[in-house]
């Protein structure tokens, strides 16, 4: 009996994890997993985390967005030049190839929320309005999850 025990609590915690990770849906595209990191006492930005399938036959592009925690919402991405970790606005959007996954996470493409009007704490929750260039506006609820190893939320050597 012990295996058949084993095999339902392995379904059951495949099953809730999956359930807790947050899918959207926005003609072709696919948002899931929208996430951010705790920050600081005092830290004016936070970092946004998501995955962004297009099943689709034409591209789109993720051009804005807003939210309550802070006025200014920006498309980044991050690049190494000459062994330093550089971070900028993506010009014209990020685009989403028919057919494409786009993963933003750290050390990578990612939105910027700017002037945090309080710190995120660890297990909060927030909602934001993501815009695409076709699909419109899509309303998505980010997890906060907590702070990085890195301290206070930046990578050494980054320049903005």
């Amino acid at each position: 009996m012990r295996p058949v025990v084993f095999f339902f609590a392995a379904a059951i915690g495949l099953a809730a994890s999956a359930a807790s990770a947050a899918e959207y849906k926005a003609g072709s595209l696919e948002i899931s997993d929208p996430w951010s990191r705790a920050t600081p006492k005092g830290s004016s930005v936070a970092a946004g985390y998501m995955t962004i399938k297009n099943s689709g036959s034409t591209p789109d592009r993720l051009v804005s967005g807003s939210s309550d925690v802070a006025p200014k919402f920006e498309v980044h991405e991050m690049k190494m030049e000459d062994g330093i970790a550089k971070m900028r606005p993506v010009k014209g959007g990020l685009e989403i190839k028919p057919g494409e996954t786009v993963e933003l996470k750290p050390g990578s493409f990612h939105v910027m929320f700017v002037g945090l009007k309080k710190p995120l704490g660890a297990g909060d929750q927030f909602k934001a309005t993501l815009v695409f260039e076709k699909a419109g506006n899509v309303n998505i609820d980010y997890d906060v999850r907590a702070m990085g190893s890195q301290p206070g939320g930046a990578m050494p050597g980054m320049k903005h």
